[in-house]
């Protein structure tokens, strides 16, 4: 018997026992570590994902921990391994997969919201998403591990050089992660963000930012680069000024990230698209690459990513840490300890 936290519609979160699943051919049970709380899961728990899942739903993601069994057929992992978790399951043999975008799938399940997540003591998942962990990196930085990822995804789709400016739209667990590995990358990175907490700590990591009710955005990044504009773009705020914002921003092809999910339809100044010629990346998930380059980032502790963590709290709290989160309180990144 082990312990998990479970969705069970309508904003409500119930840890309770479960019963271990043994891997089946191909499947690998690890004892999980810590577990990050993102977006994602906040948007589970409002509700938005309920056509997706299975009721009660284990939740969570962004993990970390340690192999305890594998399945028949597995051969390049064991027992005592130190894993993260790549939460993709492609369908892989759709037109999408056979292309290389296997991360885009029309058919992925996702796990942590199409499939049972990580917030729980023993977790049974496919061993085609592990990735190793080197010794020296700890479990608990290795739970910042897929967010991180994703940053790097955003960075490389970016095609982020040194020299360049880059501006990130929205200073959020996300966002601040994009600026890291951009600024990383080797460019000059500006942040917009409006709360309070978030700029101090930003700034305390030493990025440079913006509170846009404060200071004229466009006219500081003109001011900046000679009247030309930035280089790059990533919106991260998912907000409807901040889709607004994005072309005024660019330079002549610039190129703008779209970071955030927009559930619904915002005002895109296109003109400003048009005229200028520049280019919107989507992005989604990450691959194994950008796992792999987020593993070299944290292990060579280079990059301060620890400071965004502000708390941990054991799995009886999964719904206090979704409800700071909801409320905007001085969080940036919440860590689950799962195995308390």
């Amino acid at each position: 018997m082990f312990r998990a936290a479970q969705y069970l519609s309508d904003r409500k979160i119930s840890v309770a026992p479960c019963i271990s699943i043994p891997p089946s051919p191909g499947e690998v049970q690890i004892q999980v570590s810590h577990c990050g709380i993102c977006g994602t899961d906040l948007h589970l728990f409002h509700g938005n994902m309920d056509h997706r899942v299975t009721l009660p739903q284990v939740i969570g993601h962004e993990s970390s921990g340690t192999i305890t069994a594998v399945g028949a057929g597995v051969a390049d992992w064991a027992a005592g391994d130190r894993v993260t978790v790549r939460p993709l399951a492609p369908c892989g043999d759709c037109p999408t997969c056979r292309r290389g975008h296997s991360h885009v799938c029309p058919k992925l399940k996702f796990i942590g919201i199409d499939a049972p997540g990580a917030m729980q003591g023993l977790w049974t998942i496919p061993a085609h998403t592990l990735h190793r962990l080197p010794d020296a990196l700890s479990l608990l930085d290795a739970a910042l591990i897929e967010p991180i990822a994703v940053a790097c995804h955003d960075v490389r789709l970016g095609r982020v050089t040194p020299g360049e400016f880059a501006v990130v739209i929205g200073g959020g667990p996300i966002g601040a992660l994009v600026a890291l590995v951009a600024r990383q990358h080797g460019a000059r990175v500006v942040v917009t963000e409006i709360n309070p907490f978030r700029i101090r700590l930003l700034r305390e990591m030493g990025l440079e930012v913006l509170d846009p009710r404060a200071v004229d955005v466009p006219a500081f990044v003109a001011a900046e680069t000679g009247n030309d504009g930035a280089d790059v773009v990533f919106e991260v705020s998912g907000s409807a000024p901040g889709a607004e914002l994005m072309t005024k921003l660019g330079r002549v092809r610039a190129r703008i990230v779209i970071v955030a999910v927009f559930p619904k339809p915002v005002p895109v100044d296109l003109h400003k698209m048009f005229w200028k010629e520049q280019e919107m990346i989507g992005t989604r998930v990450y691959e194994a690459v950008d796992f792999d380059e987020a593993i070299a980032l944290l292990a060579a502790g280079e990059v301060p990513f620890r400071r965004l963590i502000t708390n941990i709290y054991p799995l009886d709290d999964v719904q206090k840490g979704l409800l700071e989160m909801e409320q905007g309180a001085d969080v940036m990144k919440i860590l689950v300890d799962c195995s308390s």
